[in-house]
């Protein structure tokens, strides 16, 4: 199905493409039941970059969920609570919300934290006190959110204080993100449920990384392949071995064992999005030239 808005080119609502380069043809098997989970955390301002690789993953895997992330320019404020203790009701081991002012911790189950700009902690609240607040304290004693826990994030202007997303982290969840925690996929020694990719420039992936300081609650897993990634040279790419999205997902699913059928038709379709994308480009100097 393509929509015609008023003054634009005619757009594929599933795929975002413009209706002559449409992706959703091009996957031989739509919603591939992937056994491993991938959680996409998407910079906002990725979403509509014309390479974006996003979109052929959410075309063809079905067990995919995608978040936007936005920056922080000012202030955000997180929330985290073990799964056992998730309900409805908010906040468990709090009297209320945390707002940074909230009630004292009843037990536990969970903590909150408000963050300043590039992840600096300025507040927190939880099992932990200390002048100083380090994120990092929190690792020595994260046993109970190693069997999942959920996530809350507030951002806040000067003005209000909006909720950006929640999101669930089951256990035997990854990062995928080469830090310096970082360990190769073949050094994990339990199941693999769920992947958590970063989407963006390598700039904008260091800039949520830092942001989001609970990912460093997760183990860290990095590929080490050896491969150039398709992008080739329509998209710069800071070094030798980065990777797109859809292929660092296909790479790293089957690195912890789901072989799932059609995984590789995902990287044909990203290859043939970046020849389009190739072609327009040569389209664009051959006009100028011409003209």
């Amino acid at each position: 199905m393509v929509s015609e808005p008023s003054s634009k080119r005619p757009t594929c609502p599933s795929c975002s493409k413009p209706s002559r380069l449409c992706l959703c043809t091009r996957i031989k098997t739509p919603s591939l039941n992937n056994s491993v989970a991938v959680t996409i955390l998407q910079h906002s301002l990725e979403q509509n970059h014309p390479l974006n690789s996003t979109r052929i993953a959410a075309l063809g895997l079905r067990n995919l969920s995608v978040v936007a992330i936005s920056d922080v320019n000012f202030e955000a404020r997180f929330e985290i609570r073990t799964l056992e203790s998730d309900s409805d009701l908010g906040f468990s081991g709090f009297e209320s919300n945390c707002t940074g002012s909230c009630g004292k911790p009843q037990n536990t189950d969970g903590f909150c934290f408000t963050i300043r700009k590039s992840g600096v902690i300025s507040s927190f609240m939880g099992n932990i006190v200390t002048e100083n607040p380090n994120f990092d304290l929190l690792l020595a004693s994260s046993d109970d959110l190693s069997n999942g826990f959920v996530v809350k994030k507030w951002k806040i202007t000067e003005r209000e204080e909006i909720e950006e997303f929640e999101i669930r982290v089951p256990s035997g969840s990854v990062l995928l993100f080469p830090s310096e925690r970082s360990v190769g996929v073949e050094a994990i020694d339990f199941e693999v449920k769920n992947l958590i990719v970063l989407d963006g420039t390598w700039a904008k992936a260091k800039r949520v990384y830092s942001e989001n300081p609970w990912l460093k609650l997760l183990p860290h897993v990095k590929l080490d392949l050896g491969k150039m990634s398709l992008y080739g040279e329509v998209r710069n790419q800071p070094r030798a071995g980065c990777l797109s999205t859809i292929e660092s997902i296909v790479y790293a699913l089957k690195a912890v064992g789901d072989e799932t059928d059609g995984l590789e038709n995902l990287l044909e379709v990203f290859e043939s999005m970046v020849g389009d994308q190739r072609r327009c480009k040569d389209e664009r100097l051959s006009k100028i030239a011409i003209g």
